[in-house]
């Protein structure tokens, strides 16, 4: 049976949610309730969208990071199912960014990888961010310092430490995202951590370390020796 109206009542997407909560449906079910139907002219379904539609990207992660001109061109999804997909991702990853409070404290670098992971892993450009820190490394704000292209982010100390001035931070933590999932430091990546940790010297300011998150994995150069 390929129509959902001919699947007993309790199997079906909405029902089976409803009863027994979210986590209980499959991929395939919770996209069917996204798309809610299928596509009259070429005769597919809900369930046959969301069935292929996965396998066309490769993978879920990838599907939600597609633009709406690369979902358009799968069989059945125009502009309003391209826009439902969309918002989907978009939803997923801002709840993963959702900001830390005043106050909480990161303990390790797997903290910092944990927190930031979802949120920067599938970026399709470089994010650099600045986690100013109080006395006690407390968090205060965050900063997003630049977003640059797909291999490089362009970071001036001076743009750095403004933020870190103004709030009268005691230390500072880095963390970027390498778009290629590799998070193995490049050179630009280590000169721009010796600048920074120089400029924080002068100042006063603590560079506490610089994570580098990949896809899966991630790289800590306090970690490696690289901070001191």
């Amino acid at each position: 049976m390929s129509c959902i109206k001919d699947w007993p009542v309790a199997d079906r997407p909405r029902e089976k949610l409803l009863s027994t909560g979210p986590a209980a449906l499959s991929d395939t079910e919770l996209l069917v309730l996204i798309l809610r139907s299928g596509h009259a002219g070429i005769g597919t379904t809900a369930l046959d969208l969301s069935r292929h539609l996965p396998s066309c990207f490769g993978s879920l992660r990838a599907m939600a990071s597609a633009a709406a001109a690369e979902l358009c061109q799968v069989p059945g999804i125009g502009p309003a199912k391209a826009a439902e997909l969309l918002a989907l991702g978009e939803l997923a990853r801002r709840f993963a960014a959702t900001p830390l409070p005043p106050g909480a404290r990161f303990t390790n670098s797997r903290d910092v990888f944990a927190h930031y992971h979802e949120r920067l892993r599938d970026r399709k450009k470089e994010v650099f961010l600045a986690l100013l820190l109080d006395s006690k490394n407390r968090i205060l704000p965050e900063i997003q310092v630049s977003e640059g292209s797909l291999n490089a982010s362009i970071v001036h100390p001076r743009e750095v430490f403004q933020p870190v001035i103004r709030e009268s931070a005691a230390a500072v933590l880095f963390v970027h995202n390498h778009p290629s999932g590799d998070p193995s430091p490049s050179r630009e990546d280590l000169e721009l951590t010796s600048r920074l940790r120089d400029a924080g010297a002068l100042m006063g300011v603590r560079v506490l370390d610089h994570i580098i998150i990949g896809s899966g994995r991630y790289v800590s150069l306090a970690d490696q020796g690289l901070i001191e």
